[in-house]
């Protein structure tokens, strides 16, 4: 049997064996409703506020600002839809998730505007256009914290101090799904209103999530129906997960993401450098400010789709950065902001799991895999 080599965290990274127990633990205590008053709810209650803490920690956030969802696509949803009330118009990069881009043109579907703001050929935005694009009834501005496809690392502060010269109170959302375990993040540093944060991407449980609210924002909710989240987020909070999450959050403290980030630079590294050496193989996004776990690539003569299964039968599995690999039969809405090739890419991504034996193999199988395909197709 070919062994397995899995080099696509940035889509999903595998449970940590702390959130595992964590999770365990919660189950096997027997939790009740933590919004009710008997000793298995409060129980339950403790246990979430200890959560909420270590994933504000994580994040340079206060306890009071992390509102638990079900992961990033619905803390996008919610700012999106909850700035919606306070005007007409939200601004947001061509780079974009498609979580926050379709949610923006939904809300166009009705009464509301949008400018689209256009990026440099490495993925990055410019601060001053994005704040020239605020008028009179923007509600919202969105600004990734690095880009999901290529990697790049965005300045978001200087957006947010750019915005915030424009219009002081225009709401400022970044979505850190990306960047959240892989870099420092600091909420109350950056100063954002709103920060949306995925469990699964740093390896806590998929469904489960954070949007971060800056104390003093007040935001309509996306769900509603109960008191639950201060109010802030309707439904029975998933303690299993939410556990989970935090346990994750943890073992990033104390050094560890310093760490695990200097061990995934050093093996997306070797990727670049040998991508380099390959004919008709570029490198997507800015070279120095980039996160530290991701590579994309842009193969021009040989399709996605070919290039992933051929790596899937060497035992690499991994991803392209192009939509029509996926779930859509469009191009990458990335790529095509940067003027690069939208149609043919290929991104490989490390994590808290990977061994230096996983990115040599992945290497050799690129290799051989694009010179197999290449002598098929002549």
């Amino acid at each position: 049997m070919t062994s397995r080599h899995y080099l696509d965290h940035a889509s999903t990274s595998p449970l940590r064996p702390e959130a595992l127990s964590a999770m365990d633990q919660w189950w096997a205590a027997g939790h009740g409703d933590p919004s009710r008053m008997h000793a298995e709810a409060l129980s339950a209650r403790h246990e979430i506020e200890q959560a909420r803490q270590k994933v504000a920690d994580c994040f340079g956030a206060r306890s009071r600002e992390v509102v638990f969802t079900s992961g990033a696509t619905e803390s996008i949803a919610a700012a999106v839809r909850g700035a919606s009330y306070r005007g007409a118009h939200q601004v947001l990069s061509a780079v974009e998730h498609s979580a926050v881009r379709l949610s923006v043109e939904r809300l166009e579907a009705g009464d509301h505007r949008a400018t689209v703001v256009g990026v440099d050929s490495t993925g990055q935005v410019d601060p001053a256009e994005m704040a020239a694009a605020i008028g009179p009834d923007t509600a919202a501005v969105h600004c990734q914290w690095a880009n999901h496809e290529v990697g790049t690392v965005q300045p978001v502060a200087e957006v947010v101090a750019a915005c915030r010269e424009r219009s002081p109170d225009v709401l400022i959302h970044v979505d850190a799904a990306a960047a959240a375990g892989r870099v420092p993040i600091g909420f109350g540093e950056v100063g954002a209103d709103l920060m949306s944060i995925s469990a699964h991407k740093l390896g806590g449980p998929p469904g489960s999530g954070a949007l971060l609210v800056r104390r003093g924002v007040r935001l309509v909710p996306l769900l509603e129906g109960g008191d639950q989240e201060r109010a802030r987020r309707a439904g029975l909070e998933n303690g299993a997960a939410i556990a989970g999450f935090a346990a994750a959050c943890g073992s990033l403290r104390d050094g560890g993401l310093d760490q695990e980030a200097v061990r995934a630079r050093s093996q997306t590294d070797k990727l670049r450098d040998l991508a380099q050496t390959i004919e008709g193989v570029v490198v997507y996004g800015h070279p120095t400010e980039r996160l530290p776990h991701l590579v994309c690539l842009g193969i021009a003569d040989v399709a996605p789709q070919a290039v992933l299964i051929a790596l899937d039968r060497a035992g690499v599995a991994a991803h392209s950065g192009s939509s029509c690999a996926s779930e859509s039969l469009e191009p990458s809405p990335v790529l095509e902001a940067m003027g690069v090739d939208a149609h043919h890419s290929l991104r490989l991504s490390v994590g808290w799991s990977t061994a230096d034996e996983d990115v040599g193999a992945a290497a050799q199988a690129l290799e051989a895999s694009l010179a197999e395909l290449r002598e098929l197709r002549t």
